[in-house]
């Protein structure tokens, strides 16, 4: 299977280290299988902290989310539990880390679902705030556009990607 890394620089070695916190599946490295979806974070890493959009290109195993030599977390598809692991993932002050619903201490190497997209963040945060409740959560996520990600946190997760190659976006 081959991922994307939308990024604005050519990245020879993953540095877990340099990956932001309070992302959607906690801390980490996160790419596609999408490639119009890299190449969107591309352009918009680039426009935000400078540089030139890149997409770099990594093989991985086919059977990833079968994998046993590794923690995973899989959520085909947009629910409640997707959702609230998300809004614990992304809140500052969540610290129930030994929560399965978390991954603040990046107790799974790897995390796979749906991107939280503008749209999605906007409904957790009515959610949130009390102003609808999980029933039109739900029904709402429904009518978002296809995405995925795959999301490393460990060492050994990220052993498990080979750099296939980069593309610079002109």
């Amino acid at each position: 299977m081959i991922l994307y890394h939308g990024t604005n620089l050519d990245i020879d070695k993953i540095d877990l280290e340099k990956c932001a916190p309070y992302k959607d599946f906690g801390k980490g490295f996160y790419t596609t299988t999408i490639l119009d979806q890299a190449k969107a974070m591309a352009i918009r890493k680039s426009r935000i902290f400078g540089g030139n959009p890149c997409i770099v290109s990594y093989d991985a195993p086919d059977n990833l989310l079968q994998l046993k030599t590794v923690k995973i977390k899989n959520f085909p598809s947009t629910s409640k539990e997707w959702a609230i692991f998300i809004i614990n993932n992304r809140n500052r002050d969540f610290h129930e880390f030994s929560s399965p619903d978390c991954n603040c201490d990046n107790k799974y190497d790897i995390v796979f679902g749906p991107v939280a997209n503008d749209t999605l963040t906007t409904l957790i945060r009515q959610y949130q705030r009390g102003y609808i409740d999980s029933e039109i959560l739900l029904k709402e996520m429904q009518y978002t556009s296809p995405s995925n990600q795959y999301s490393f946190h460990s060492q050994k997760a990220i052993e498990l990607l080979k750099k296939a190659g980069a593309q610079w976006i002109k």
